[in-house]
């Protein structure tokens, strides 16, 4: 089922599983519902005095889905544009970087990146029996379950939702939830 704007309902009797995943899909159709229909100078658009732009979170996101999908559970290296990025100088260029790119770069980097997490993740669970309770290591050996990843991706798009909210009421005042 999908709601008026075309966004998958979660579903309200299924399992860990397909909760979590449902949840993670509506907030993904959720940021390409706020970000859809605009212009590249509407992408770049700001709330004063937050520098945040809806290109800034597309491509954000995209770094979100590639660094958590990718290097922590497919124990991949990063990959480009983020691997070529010097983040010690600037540790926010993927915000920054953002307003040098059209909106149909921003749009399909970021799509790109949740179908490769997407497969990523299948992957991961098609590899474990116990599915979201596995565990991927993380930095210095530290392990998370792929339950703690998915759902850290779900606030992470919840709370970037928001911000797309406000970002877009401003630049051509569509609202909706």
């Amino acid at each position: 089922m999908t709601d008026d704007q075309g966004r998958p309902e979660p579903p309200e009797t299924g399992d860990e599983q397909e909760t979590l995943l449902g949840f993670l899909e509506f907030h993904r159709a959720t940021l390409a519902w706020k970000t859809s229909g605009l212009t590249d100078e509407q992408l770049r658009e700001r709330v004063a005095p937050s520098s945040m732009t809806l290109g800034g979170l597309l491509k954000h996101l995209a770094l979100v889905e590639d660094y958590w999908f990718g290097e922590v559970v497919a124990q991949q290296p990063a990959s480009p544009p983020f691997a070529d990025v010097d983040w010690e100088a600037d540790p926010d260029w993927e915000w920054h970087s953002a307003t040098d790119d059209t909106g149909e770069a921003l749009r399909s980097l970021w799509r790109a990146r949740v179908e490769r997490s997407r497969a990523r993740l299948a992957q991961a669970l098609a590899d474990e029996p116990a599915g979201l309770s596995a565990t991927r290591p993380r930095g210095k050996g530290q392990q998370l379950s792929l339950r703690w990843v998915v759902t850290h991706l779900i606030e992470e798009y919840a709370r970037h939702n928001g911000h797309a909210d406000l970002i877009r009421e401003s630049v051509d005042g569509h609202t909706g939830e």
